[in-house]
């Protein structure tokens, strides 16, 4: 499906949907291309239905600071469902859902600094449509679970383990990691992470194939 097929699609969830705001998750593994997505469905929605038709909220913007996730013991699992403020998340969704006429500030997270960062995302008053993405909203756990709640849908990003593989290595040596370490990170990690996103596939409304996407640089 071409991005302007998926642009109305997604509209036309959001002029039915019961609320003056509709959310779409992107969900997929580490790699797959979520967020490049969603930023380029915001922007096609915008082209065609007007500046701040649709807005952005990533999960990524949710990511426990380093200090929190020394505390916890999960440095070496940044990126697992544990390592995020889930139930942050599910307010914000909230907030979304229920103050339509109210600017909302969406954090994000800085592959620079390697931590999240507040407010650089803004979600205008009117905006109709939000599309957020992340790898677990699709996951049946708690807080995921109540995550989804808030989405009208969700749209599972596909795209083959090696290329996933490959993308997922790049962004650990352009992060600062050796290739060594690059190689070490991914297959601890990433991929571990990976598998138990692909078990809530089947809890998706659509699959979205890779086709099409590569046109874009790849994140997520």
């Amino acid at each position: 499906m071409e991005l302007h097929e998926l642009a109305e699609e997604a509209w036309a969830l959001a002029r039915r949907g019961p609320g003056p705001r509709v959310v779409i998750g992107l969900a997929g593994p580490p790699g797959a291309g979520k967020s490049t997505l969603a930023r380029a469905l915001v922007a096609e929605v915008g082209r065609r239905r007007g500046a701040g038709a649709a807005g952005y909220l990533p999960l990524d913007g949710f990511h426990l600071s380093n200090a929190q996730l020394s505390r916890l013991g999960l440095t070496a699992r940044k990126g697992s469902a544990p390592s995020f403020d889930v139930w942050g998340y599910v307010a914000l969704l909230g907030r979304v859902a229920r103050e339509p006429g109210c600017d909302i500030y969406v954090p994000d997270y800085d592959r620079t600094l390697h931590e999240p960062v507040a407010a650089r995302h803004l979600l205008r008053a009117g905006t109709r449509l939000v599309v957020t993405e992340g790898n677990y909203l699709a996951c049946a756990e708690p807080g995921w679970t109540e995550a989804r709640s808030l989405m009208a849908e969700v749209w599972y990003v596909d795209a083959p383990d090696a290329v996933r593989d490959a993308r997922l290595v790049e962004r650990q040596l352009v992060g600062g990691r050796t290739p060594v370490g690059a190689r070490a990170w991914v297959d601890t990690n990433d991929l571990p992470n990976g598998e138990q996103v692909k078990r809530s596939r089947v809890n998706c409304d659509k699959i979205l194939a890779p086709i099409g996407l590569d046109m874009f640089n790849q994140e997520g």
